[in-house]
């Protein structure tokens, strides 16, 4: 082991963090500088100094300083060492504002990029109920509930589950469990639960039972037939396709969650709205059976 290697294991976790930042802000705002790191984290300019040089020390000729900018620019070798720089991880963290949770920052952009999102209902349950259920799923444990269903059934008619998972759809989250009164799993919407008691009782089934959460399958999807050939190569560029249709694996559990989210035409002869319902269902006889709501 180099002297370099053997310097990258022995960085602390708070280090990390911020050496993850420099290396996130260079890369993707371009320039770096010593103040925006002491500000992000609540530290001192001669700590943020401290910090960029380790930086310089453990990841040589990424960064190269320019006077005109007062700080650190990418340089042409540029390679990520402490960062995962993948849009899908990036762009959720800056949404948030995050460079580690609980940060000192307050409402100002760490990251100096305007960022919006839709004002979307929180649709979550009490936090005493939320606990409920978390330390169930963390201890294997059967859960007493109160729920209100889409139903004729009475909420306050407690039943008994047995959660393994939380899922969330982007729109919402679910309660993914057994349920002792119908013998299957399911999945329950988390703000629907009224009351919740995480019972002694350990859970006799648990998500390895679970066929449809353990399985997966892929989906085959394309363009709406009647979107024109434009449209539809801006469709595949849009997700990334390499080939003329786009192919997603998905948990069986989720499938009709995610043909939702996607507003996929899952009619037979595709027609519902293109504008509306960019994409078809390439596979809709494998799939169907596993997301019969979806077909309705």
């Amino acid at each position: 082991m180099n002297q370099q290697e053997k310097m990258h294991l022995d960085v602390k976790w708070a280090t990390r963090q911020r050496l993850e930042y420099i290396e996130i802000m260079a890369w993707y705002t371009g320039v770096i500088t010593r103040s925006e790191v002491a500000e992000a984290f609540g530290i001192s300019d001669a700590a943020a100094t401290k910090d960029l040089k380790l930086y310089g020390q453990l990841a040589p000729n990424n960064l190269i300083y320019r006077h005109n900018v007062f700080g650190f620019v990418p340089g042409p070798d540029f390679s990520e060492v402490f960062a995962d720089l993948t849009p899908a991880r990036v762009l959720p963290m800056m949404a948030q504002n995050l460079a580690v949770s609980g940060g000192p920052y307050g409402n100002e952009s760490i990251y100096g990029i305007a960022m919006e999102e839709l004002p979307l209902p929180s649709r979550l349950p009490d936090k005493t109920v939320l606990a409920q259920i978390m330390r169930a799923i963390y201890g294997h444990n059967k859960l007493r509930v109160s729920y209100y269903s889409l139903t004729d059934r009475d909420s306050r008619q407690q039943r008994i589950l047995e959660p393994h998972s939380l899922v969330s759809t982007g729109l919402r989250w679910h309660v993914r469990a057994y349920s002792d009164d119908t013998y299957d799993f399911r999945d329950f919407v988390l703000s629907r639960f009224v009351e919740a008691e995480c019972l002694d009782e350990l859970a006799e089934s648990s998500m390895q039972y679970d066929d449809d959460w353990m399985e997966t399958v892929v989906l085959l999807l394309a363009p709406h037939p009647e979107l024109d050939a434009q449209k539809r190569a801006s469709l595949l560029l849009d997700y990334g396709a390499s080939d003329d249709r786009i192919e997603i694996s998905v948990r069986r559990s989720l499938i009709a969650y995610l043909l939702q989210r996607l507003m996929v035409d899952t009619t037979v002869d595709h027609s519902m709205n293109p504008n509306a319902y960019q994409l078809v269902l390439l596979n809709r006889d494998e799939i169907e059976p596993f997301a019969g709501w979806a077909f309705n």
